[in-house]
């Protein structure tokens, strides 16, 4: 059965209680349970992980390659300046990356409206608060459906 792995960045070990106006009350384990329903469902499997630190958040992305049909990533606070997990994207190519966030990050302060990691991630999801991750994943696993179907 095809995989996908789900990265959260910093702070997202603390959903349900950070700044729930922001963030909304679903925990970490919650969502995780949540995709890993859904990728039963779609006829994937989900495994995740989370990661304070930058370095472990990019291991994790280029150790997925050959083992993952497909990344969903929340890069949190890493998406306004982080070029190293921008490059290690990159490094992965064509795997397909969808970036997420909970909150509409357009919205918000200056800083957080700009994402390094747009530019080499398939594409963005944002403002629908735990509903991200599950259409993030549905469009990661209709990205995998696509990229086999384009093997030839």
């Amino acid at each position: 059965m095809a995989a996908v792995l789900v990265i959260h960045g910093p702070n997202l070990n603390l959903l349900g209680q950070r700044e729930p106006a922001v963030y909304g009350t679903t925990t970490l384990p919650q969502i995780d349970a949540g995709l890993r329903q859904l990728g039963s469902g779609l006829g994937v499997t989900v495994e995740c992980m989370q990661s304070n630190h930058e370095g472990d958040i990019i291991d994790a992305i280029q150790a997925a390659r050959g083992r993952y049909g497909a990344i969903v990533l929340n890069p949190g606070a890493f998406t306004h300046y982080s070029l190293a997990i921008r490059d290690a994207i990159a490094s992965v190519a064509p795997l397909p990356v969808v970036e997420v966030h909970l909150s509409n990050t357009h919205r918000r302060e200056e800083f957080r409206r700009h994402s390094v990691v747009a530019g080499v991630a398939a594409g963005t999801i944002a403002g629908f608060g735990a509903e991200s991750y599950s259409l993030g994943l549905r469009a990661a696993v209709g990205l995998m459906t696509t990229s086999i179907g384009n093997e030839g």
